[in-house]
């Protein structure tokens, strides 16, 4: 399947769809406005998926889960060498670290949630590689696609509402004069919360914390609704104002522009 394209043609659902329903193998290669990813099917399901510069490894993967703490996570790191994951998680396995559905079930779910922040992506382009197949040095799962592609379309309608009520990520939020106490926070709304200040975008936390454009506008919008914040101007950015109302103060000149514009419109 000779496949390529712009995403502004075709979305990542319907080209998800359309390897779903070709059962086609291969890796499907984008290229985003600051990234690129790969996603690797084998009879048209997700076997592999990888984005940016992000460490896949099934090390980090199970770190990131907790599978792996801190001490165990840089013990591997440092030992593994040129072993590849499956040597590794069978390593992993017989030293009852983790169980093989521990690794099965975090890969599947580290895969899953690539795919859904590609789902947010509108700007690049594609191509469909059918000799490309997934690295063998990484485990492959076998992941349909259909629920994916559910879930992914319904976090993007909860996008789209979101973006009604933070139009942009290029403003700042400040606390209200509503107290902190006894208010309830996951770790991830006080990892959002530790950085907010009048300086800090909403797009610049986001970058910090690792999020993505939906997670952290869901985050603040709670945050918003709960009447904690309030969006603010970042501070340092200088607004342009056009104090003039017509582009001249000619009143007379100002009469004739007026003139031919209505004009215009009345020739449309």
């Amino acid at each position: 399947m000779a496949l390529r394209g712009n995403l502004r043609d075709f979305t990542i659902t319907q080209l998800l769809n359309l390897i779903n329903l070709a059962g086609k193998t291969g890796t499907l290669i984008l290229e985003g406005p600051a990234e690129q990813a790969h996603v690797s099917f084998r009879e048209g399901k997700l076997a592999y998926a990888r984005i940016g510069q992000d460490d896949g490894s099934l090390a980090s993967i199970l770190h990131k889960a907790n599978k792996l703490n801190a001490n165990q996570y840089r013990a591997i790191a440092d030992r593994a060498g040129q072993m590849t994951d499956k040597e590794l998680g069978l390593l992993l396995i017989n030293a009852g670290y983790v169980s093989q559905d521990d690794i099965l079930l975090n890969l599947q779910s580290h895969f899953s949630d690539v795919i859904r922040r590609l789902f947010t992506w509108v700007e690049g382009f594609f191509r469909f590689e059918a000799e490309i197949m997934p690295p063998e040095d990484r485990i492959n799962v076998r992941l349909d696609l259909e629920n994916i592609i559910i879930e992914g379309s319904r976090e993007l309608r909860e996008l789209e509402q979101l973006k009604d009520e933070i139009p942009s990520l290029d403003m700042a939020l400040k606390f209200t004069d509503r107290p902190m106490k006894h208010v309830n926070l996951s770790v991830e709304e006080w990892r959002v919360v530790s950085f907010i200040n009048p300086k800090n975008t909403m797009k610049q936390i986001a970058q910090t914390n690792k999020m993505s454009e939906l997670e952290v506008r869901r985050i603040v919008y709670g945050l918003l609704q709960a009447g904690l914040v309030e969006m603010v101007r970042p501070e340092g950015v200088v607004v342009q104002q056009n104090p003039k109302t017509y582009p001249t103060q000619d009143k007379e000149e100002q009469k004739t522009l007026i003139n031919k514009l209505i004009g215009r419109i009345r020739t449309m």
